[in-house]
């Protein structure tokens, strides 16, 4: 890498797109770049930054002394796995980081380091969300090859329910098949409901907000005692997206708040940007956060870990699979679901990404 006294802004961009925040210092320790991503993560200007010493920004810390000799004496990156580090005047973060120092010339003479910090809470969420979409998708896998199998034998018995029907006389026997009859039409519609998720997306121009008001519309006509609150970031641009699975995706999460209210309570529909996320193990520079907030009595803790799997329900006669659908429909547009609860208090989070071509 060149001399860090030599290197322009643009020498910079790609350190720019990167998820991880970047702190380049010079020999002696002064700041002479931080990426987008540091920025965010200590709450810093870089403009104001850059020229300073690290310990002028940054407090004390004798771990990343430790680990910057250690990278100047044995000439290589070296990680440290667990720092408190910070900014002045600001709250310590656990991170992880990378200390590596920096070549001048083709000699092995070294100038500078490169510090890459990585928060220990976003790496444990980014391995919790790929355990869990993992174990959905294989979950579902397996639900879709069931509800194949089923589909076949259920239409049978449905159609023998029919023929009997044909011969019996007395219309008190003709009440028991109709109840093989519904109850196979329902069995029907469940099997269809888990084969939904095969269907790829069909991408187009979306409003969140466009689809948030049919959700809202659909929630108070199903549950009048409901109130239904609107919180919208109206300079939000428009997705990509297929928008009857988004739709879908939402009703699924709102209907679940509304279910958990028993009739009466509150929800509240909330749109925000979101900066510099990481989903899927891909950056993007723009996220729509879509928060959907109820009031009611929370989620229980035994069911926290399993309440995006199929089959699980917190409520006597559900089926379980309002959420797992919601998931597969959000993860095929490279979207996240998260939750926090606590009685009172429960709320559900969106994340879409904007691409490049949708920005602006």
């Amino acid at each position: 890498m060149a001399c860090m006294a030599a290197m322009k802004p643009a020498a910079f961009f790609g350190f720019d797109e990167l998820a991880t925040a970047i702190v380049l210092v010079d020999a002696e320790l002064a700041i002479r770049y931080l990426n987008p991503a540091a920025e965010n993560l200590f709450e810093l200007s870089g403009h104001s930054a850059v020229g300073a010493g690290l310990r002028q920004i940054f407090r004390p810390s004798a771990a990343l002394d430790a680990a910057i000799e250690y990278a100047r004496s044995d000439h290589g990156s070296y990680i440290e796995h667990d720092l408190e580090f910070g900014a002045l005047q600001r709250p310590e973060l656990r991170l992880s980081c990378t200390v590596t120092p920096l070549e001048v010339d083709g000699h092995g003479a070294r100038e500078g380091l490169l510090l890459e910090f990585r928060p220990l809470d976003q790496q444990l969420r980014i391995a919790e969300e790929e355990r869990m979409l993992g174990q959905n998708e294989a979950s579902s896998e397996l639900l879709r090859n069931l509800a194949h199998e089923v589909k076949n034998p259920l239409g049978g018995i449905r159609g023998a329910a029919q023929l009997l029907e044909r011969e019996l006389d007395a219309p008190a026997l003709r009440e028991y098949t109709q109840v093989i009859i519904h109850e196979a039409d329902r069995l029907q519609s469940l099997m269809d409901r888990l084969l939904m998720p095969h269907r790829l997306p069909q991408p187009a121009p979306l409003n969140i907000h466009e689809a948030l008001e049919r959700v809202r519309s659909l929630i108070q006509a199903e549950y009048p005692g409901i109130n239904v609150e609107r919180d919208y970031d109206a300079s939000l641009p428009p997705l990509t997206g297929d928008r009857e699975q988004i739709i879908q995706a939402l009703l699924n999460i709102a209907r679940n708040a509304a279910q958990a209210l028993a009739g009466s309570g509150e929800i509240r529909l909330r749109t925000r940007i979101a900066r510099q996320v990481t989903l899927a193990r891909r950056r993007y520079r723009h996220a729509i956060r879509t928060d959907i907030i109820d009031d009611g009595p929370g989620i229980a803790p035994a069911l926290r870990d399993r309440i995006f799997f199929p089959l699980v329900s917190g409520r006597e006669g559900g089926n379980g699979l309002g959420l797992m659908l919601a998931q597969n429909f959000v993860a095929r547009h490279g979207g996240t679901i998260s939750f926090q609860s606590v009685p009172g208090d429960t709320c559900f989070t969106v994340l879409l990404p904007i691409e490049d071509k949708d920005e602006g």
